[in-house]
């Protein structure tokens, strides 16, 4: 498993980073693993009952001040211990932290839900299976962003919603259902939808949208012969509807546990942090771009704080690995998002094992 970075840290304080001596890397990742487990500023006396070496509090603090003067760490108020910034955990996700393998424990739950069962499952109900699974053992919120499914139409029907207005209904082969709105010539009659329902149905049916899409350029002239005009853009416009010219339109987002994150309210400063983090989730477009990210790496990728705009304001992190289909092609991508003080070296490894497993199923 391989963890692929993030930007470089870019603040001029912390350029003297990597000429951290041993004991300031000693009392710094303690500091970090105190506050990711407790969520709770860490005091020097906390720090030097914990630390392997005999070091006063007295020296412990002189250290301290000295990683808050490089932008590692931070006091919430005057008399509290210290937390980690955003460039601390940056920091020690990228430096310091070890992250093992997948625990047994959760490696056999993931391998007894994904692959215990013989009965045939649709790639979504996997999909939807795995972010569901990573959400309960990460007590995060999971998520997972797909190529849309390039199922064979079963039927096709056109249904109108308002003057001007109507929907195209696509029924797959394998049962699921898209609808796209589009807008409908003025004074078409209701009986030009029946006629682009037969005539898509009749020549659709076993085909994908993009070889329906093929089709429809090369009978353009008989779809204008057949049909009179409106009927034909009618037509015409439903089956453009999925030409995947909108980015956001290419790919579906699967998000599952968003109430675990309302459990988490210790470690967000409130409950307007987790308002904002849900219209994060909300805002699909952004959230589907900032996954495909994943695509361009070979590891997990992960995100913390203000790293990213999208986050910026909830204060959270997210870890997310790709998965790849049977031509090692990667097709999504999967991950868990939270609060910043998650356990980073176990989710890590839970995220990239599930990838891997999806990337199984699917093939």
């Amino acid at each position: 498993m391989s963890i692929h970075p993030q930007r470089p840290l870019v603040d001029e304080r912390l350029q003297g980073l990597a000429q951290l001596d041993q004991r300031s890397r000693d009392i710094f990742r303690r500091l970090v693993e105190t506050y990711l487990d407790t969520g709770e500023p860490v005091g020097s006396r906390t720090i030097s009952r914990i630390l392997p070496s005999s070091l006063s509090p007295a020296s412990v603090r002189n250290v301290m001040m000295d990683l808050e003067e490089t932008g590692l760490i931070y006091s919430p108020h005057t008399s509290a211990g210290r937390m980690p910034t955003n460039a601390g955990l940056r920091f020690f996700v990228d430096a310091l932290l070890e992250v093992g393998s997948i625990s047994p424990e959760e490696r056999a739950r993931i391998d007894a839900q994904m692959t215990g069962t013989n009965r045939s499952r649709r790639v979504e109900d996997v999909l939807g299976e795995a972010t569901t699974l990573l959400s309960g053992l990460s007590h995060c919120a999971g998520l997972v962003v797909a190529p849309k499914l390039n199922a064979r139409l079963k039927h096709i029907e056109f249904v109108s919603l308002a003057p001007g207005r109507g929907l195209v209904i696509l029924v797959a082969e394998d049962g699921t259902v898209e609808n796209r709105t589009i807008d409908l010539p003025p004074g078409l009659p209701p009986s030009s939808l029946i006629k682009a329902s037969n005539y898509l149905s009749a020549r659709m049916q076993g085909k994908t949208i993009a070889e329906a899409q093929r089709l429809m350029q090369e009978e353009i002239t008989t779809l204008k012969t057949e049909l009179d005009e409106l009927t034909a853009k009618v037509v015409a416009d439903g089956v453009a509807t999925w030409s995947g010219n909108v980015e956001e339109d290419d790919r579906t987002l699967i998000v599952k546990g968003q109430g675990n994150l309302i459990e988490n309210l210790t470690a967000f400063d409130d409950l307007e942090r987790i308002r904002r983090l849900f219209d994060d989730l909300e805002n699909k477009r952004e959230l589907i771009q900032l996954l495909g990210s994943a695509d361009i790496g070979e590891g997990v990728r992960i995100f913390i704080g203000a790293e990213n705009k999208l986050f910026s304001m909830s204060g959270s992190s997210l870890i997310v690995a790709p998965y790849r289909n049977s031509e090692e092609k990667i097709v999504g991508a999967l991950g868990i998002i939270g609060p910043t003080r998650m356990n980073y070296a176990r989710i890590i490894p839970m995220v990239d094992y599930t990838a891997r497993i999806i990337g199984r199923l699917i093939t």
